[in-house]
């Protein structure tokens, strides 16, 4: 996959790219709705033989537009945005930077610059998707301000449990823990990627040593408690129980929570390594504990029922 960076105004002329069928839209999550969008794209180019593309933005236009709810975090930062939309068989990645330029620009102005100029000749976009200043352009309009130079497909929204399947909507169950909740609707498990970095280590001296692992700040995170988790390292995939949180029996100060995962049957040194922590099911609310021997226990315990969930639930 292709992966071009535009902000405006962009220097790319309509020779520069081959005709496209594009996806567009902001796709945090990248979930079942989103993936109906692309697939929709990815057949279009097919059947038109067209390049397939995809345009996003970053940051998250409710940022720029200093909208009440900001999502300055996400459930899916760019790099595993990124790893998805190649997995669904994208050819061409627009990231366009949203600024306050970008948001002023007049819906025909918009269309000009960053679809006509793009060579771009089909666009596939959801039914409530707007654009140009104030978000006056919409799918109705798209038509008129394409200036018969691309054709359009509108995707209905697209529906689970007589409710729309939205990113506000991940976000929500996210806070809440609901981790198999946000499994279903993101049609695969919520994950995060980070770095093995040093922790204080204490917890090797009571039986239970995790990796403590370095997460981008980009990251949206589940609500602060143990979870049951799966980790992929070097390609090989264990299970095994994260703790996000602050470590209260330890006098713990951190600003922001720690994720500190123990991998069943696992041992060797990867510090610096890069897991893939793909979060199951919560298990309980982090607690302090009166004394090391308290969390022990509860430690063991929460082994138990994670191990007993993964083999209920193993494919």
């Amino acid at each position: 996959m292709k992966i071009t960076e535009l902000k405006y105004p962009h220097e790319f002329d309509i020779d520069d790219f081959p005709p496209s069928a594009l996806a567009i839209g902001f796709f945090d999550g990248v979930h079942k709705g989103h993936q109906k969008l692309i697939h929709t794209a990815v057949a279009k180019a097919r059947e038109d033989n067209l390049q397939s593309a995809v345009m996003t933005f970053y940051p998250h236009p409710s940022v720029v537009l200093k909208k009440q709810e900001q999502h300055a975090k996400y459930i899916t930062p760019m790099r595993e945005k990124q790893q998805m939309l190649e997995r669904l068989g994208v050819d061409q990645l627009f990231i366009v930077n949203f600024d306050e330029r970008l948001a002023d620009l007049l819906p025909q102005e918009f269309v000009d610059h960053f679809l006509i100029q793009l060579n771009v000749r089909h666009v596939v976009a959801g039914f409530d998707y707007s654009y140009g200043r104030m978000g006056r352009g919409n799918m109705e309009t798209l038509p008129f301000h394409s200036r018969g130079k691309f054709n359009q497909t509108v995707i209905e929204k697209v529906e689970d449990h007589d409710e729309k399947i939205s990113s506000t909507r991940i976000r929500d169950e996210l806070k809440k823990g609901n981790m198999q909740e946000v499994s279903r609707l993101l049609d695969r498990p919520f994950s995060t990627y980070g770095r093995v970095v040093e922790g204080d280590q204490r917890g090797r001296t009571i039986g239970f040593p995790t990796a403590n692992i370095e997460l981008h700040d980009d990251y949206l995170l589940p609500r602060v408690g143990v979870y049951a988790v799966s980790v992929k390292h070097k390609g090989q995939i264990y299970t095994g129980m994260a703790n996000l949180g602050y470590k209260p029996t330890f006098q713990n100060d951190a600003e922001k929570p720690n994720l500190e995962v123990y991998i069943f049957d696992f041992s060797g040194d990867i510090y610096n390594d890069w897991l893939e922590v793909s979060w199951h099911t919560f298990i309980r609310d982090e607690e302090k504990f009166n004394g090391v021997d308290a969390l022990i226990e509860q430690l063991k315990q929460d082994e138990l029922e994670i191990r007993r969930f993964f083999s209920h639930h193993q494919n």
